[in-house]
């Protein structure tokens, strides 16, 4: 039976791009993500609301995602849900999804900078499977 897990987002970065590495030394970028989307409520009202993503990149989209980007610019992000899961240190266990991207595209573009089509190639690695996110 045929599956697909992909997610495409636009909006603004939430916070500086964080870069780690693995103990195998791949690197690691993680950083927020904010999309809005307004709707009408029943009573008329028009309503904005906000959703936030995690997005983490790997290898060389890790390392452009953690020298360009920046907290406030706009990006496309496209990737897919992973679910991660751990024990807090209060002994509860915790989830979290997060957007692993294999493409992101700077959309601010500032003065002299390269087109948006080539500014970042897609990452068709993603995480190796002996590495964990962090």
């Amino acid at each position: 039976m045929m599956s697909l897990n992909k997610v495409m987002l636009i909006g603004n970065v939430g916070t500086d791009p964080e870069m780690r590495f693995t103990p195998s030394g791949n690197p690691v970028t993680s950083f927020r993500m904010a999309t809005s989307w307004t709707h009408t409520s029943p009573e008329g009202e028009r309503k904005q609301e906000t959703d936030w993503f995690t997005v983490v990149t790997w290898n060389k989209l890790a390392e452009t995602c953690n020298q360009f980007l920046t907290k406030g610019g706009r990006a496309y992000v496209e990737g897919r849900l992973q679910t991660r899961s751990w024990e807090g240190q209060d002994g509860q266990r915790k989830q979290r999804v997060e957007v692993i991207a294999s493409r992101v595209i700077f959309l601010d573009r500032p003065q002299g900078a390269r087109g948006a089509d080539d500014a970042i190639p897609e990452d068709n690695n993603n995480a190796p499977e002996e590495d964990a996110p962090f």
